[in-house]
């Protein structure tokens, strides 16, 4: 069984030594869609995330939607427990896999083929899952020799292509990602996207943030519309597409 439940789920993010520094506070109102509380307390704080309350279940292909700053990538951290949420709960059953930071499981002090143990262990693969997969995920990565260098060495491309061949490798229950990861040369993109079709289609629950209403129609059945850390809206994502570039289209609107 696979679900993905959050009740009430509010995260806010405390702004350290602010003071009333008022061009700080400005900016980040801006970019957090002006939800920042201050008041009687000790220090204002950011709120990203405010009662968000959502179930979804298996067969489930969710869009998150929204300007920058609604609080998209923040909601994937919080899924994947890399965030606590401060009031509210997570609950989710399946095996998670989050694809939203290179940086995570890596030690660019050694070889990316060690790196593929390392963080085939931090995505939750055991050892013989590791070993069976390794050949598969090196041959994807078409570093060759470079494998057996440190990976402070590498690019940011090759990091891309040896982490997403990593992540990719196994099936996942719940699968979350961030559009970014689509990044990178021409010739990984679409080798990259091939794989990731196969790669969605094994999930059985998909949370995809995404600027593109091409790869949120081609993906996913169901969206969430926030802005400023609120769900504005959840359901079909071809009403919920209708919904986002009726607010995009408003003279007030944040621009993407």
């Amino acid at each position: 069984m696979s679900l993905v439940q959050l009740e009430q789920l509010s995260i806010e993010f405390p702004i350290m030594h602010a003071g009333h520094r008022s061009f700080k506070k400005t900016v980040l109102a801006r970019a957090t869609g002006g939800k920042i509380l201050t008041g009687a307390r000790a220090a204002p704080v950011v709120r990203a995330l405010s009662d968000i309350t959502v179930d979804m279940a298996a067969g489930d292909r969710v869009a998150l939607i929204g300007p920058n700053g609604a609080g998209k990538t923040t909601l994937l951290r919080a899924i994947a427990e890399i965030y606590e949420p401060t009031r509210g709960s997570v609950y989710t059953e399946g095996r998670v896999m989050a694809l939203l930071d290179l940086s995570l499981g890596m030690n660019h002090d050694i070889s990316g083929r060690e790196n593929i143990r390392l963080r085939g262990r931090y995505l939750g693969m055991t050892a013989q899952e590791i070993d069976a997969l390794a050949p598969e995920i090196a041959e994807f990565t078409e570093l060759g020799d470079y494998l057996d260098m440190p990976t402070r060495t590498y690019s940011s491309g090759m990091l891309l292509r040896l982490a997403f061949a990593i992540a990719t490798a196994i099936e996942p229950d719940i699968l979350l990602l961030d559009e970014w990861m689509m990044a990178g040369d021409a010739t990984f993109v679409t080798k990259a996207r091939n794989r990731m079709e196969r790669f969605v289609e094994r999930s059985k629950i998909l949370v995809l943030a995404s600027h593109s209403e091409e790869i949120i129609r081609q993906w996913c059945n169901k969206a969430m519309f926030m802005k400023g850390g609120e769900l504005i809206g959840y359901g079909d994502v071809g009403e919920m597409c209708a919904l986002y570039r009726q607010e995009v289209d408003r003279p007030d609107a944040i621009a993407i």
